[in-house]
C-alpha cells in the first residue's frame, strides 16, 4: 500500500470550506492534517467527516501542559481515530514520556514539536533559548527519541543535519514551510520546496496555502507527489 507523503493542511475557519477542499483532493495522494482553529470551531465532528471520505488524520494541537493533563489530552485525541498527534518538545521529558504512556498498545503515532518554523534566532534569544535555532532543535530531537516518541516536527532545512546526528532510520521527520518554488513564504521564515526536503531526510511534508489556495488544488497535489519521487 502506498504510504502518502503529503500531510494537505486545512487551515480553514469553518467546516464547509475544509470539507469543500478535501473533496477536491485524493486520499490515496495525501493525508490531512487539522489544526486548532479548524478543530476548535468544527470539534470530533469534522474528524469522523473526513474518515468517512477515507482520509488518515494528523490532529495537530501541539499539546503542552503538565504531564497528566497533556497525557489525558494524548489518549482521548487517540480515541477519535486519528493517524497522527504531536506535542510539544518543550513540554520536558516527563510529559513526553507520559504522553507516549497514554498511547501504549495504540496505533496513533506520536510526533513532538522542536521548534516552530516561524522562529527565527532574535526570537528564541528573546524567550531565552540557548544556541541557534538549529542546535535547540537538534537537543529537542534527540530527547524526543529517547523518550520512546516516533518523530518530531522541524523545519526541512534542519532535517539533513537531524539524518547526520544518530537519529533512528526510523524515526520520522515532518516538516512543515513546505513551498513550490514560485510560492510566496507567507509567515514561515525557515521554508523548502519538496525536492529539497526529502533529499534533505524528511518523512513527511505538511503542505497547506499552494494546495489549498490553488485554482485546481488536486493538480498541484500531483505536481508535488512527482516531485517527490523524482527527488529519489
Amino acid at each position: 500500500m502506498y504510504d502518502p507523503r503529503i500531510i494537505v493542511a486545512l487551515d480553514f475557519p469553518d467546516q464547509v470550506s475544509a470539507l469543500a477542499l478535501a473533496r477536491q483532493l485524493d486520499s490515496s495522494l495525501c493525508r490531512i492534517k487539522v489544526g486548532k482553529e479548524l478543530f476548535t470551531c468544527a470539534g470530533p465532528q469534522l474528524i469522523e467527516k473526513l474518515m468517512r471520505l477515507d482520509f488518515e488524520i494528523f490532529l495537530d494541537l501541539k499539546f503542552h501542559d503538565i504531564p497528566n493533563t497533556a497525557a489525558s489530552a494524548c489518549a482521548a485525541a487517540s480515541a477519535l481515530g486519528v493517524w497522527m498527534i504531536n506535542v510539544h518538545a518543550l513540554g520536558g521529558r516527563k510529559m513526553l514520556l507520559a504522553c507516549r504512556e497514554s498511547l501504549h498498545q495504540k496505533n496513533t503515532k506520536l510526533i513532538a514539536v522542536t521548534l516552530l518554523t516561524s522562529l527565527q534566532r532574535e526570537d528564541v534569544e528573546e524567550i531565552g533559548l540557548s544556541g541557534t535555532p538549529t542546535q535547540i532543535v537538534q537537543r529537542l530531537a534527540m530527547l524526543t527519541q529517547q523518550c520512546g516518541l516516533d518523530g518530531v516536527v522541524c523545519s526541512a532545512l534542519e532535517a539533513a543535519q537531524l539524518r547526520s546526528s544518530g537519529l533512528a532510520q526510523d524515526f520520522l521527520l515532518v516538516t512543515p514551510g513546505i513551498r513550490l518554488a514560485d510560492s510566496d513564504h507567507h509567515d514561515q521564515a525557515r521554508v523548502a520546496t519538496p525536492h529539497q526536503a526529502v533529499q534533505n531526510g524528511a518523512d513527511y511534508l505538511v503542505v497547506g496555502r499552494p494546495i489549498t489556495q490553488a485554482k485546481e488544488p488536486l493538480k498541484v497535489l500531483e505536481k508535488i507527489n512527482r516531485e517527490i519521487r523524482f527527488a529519489y
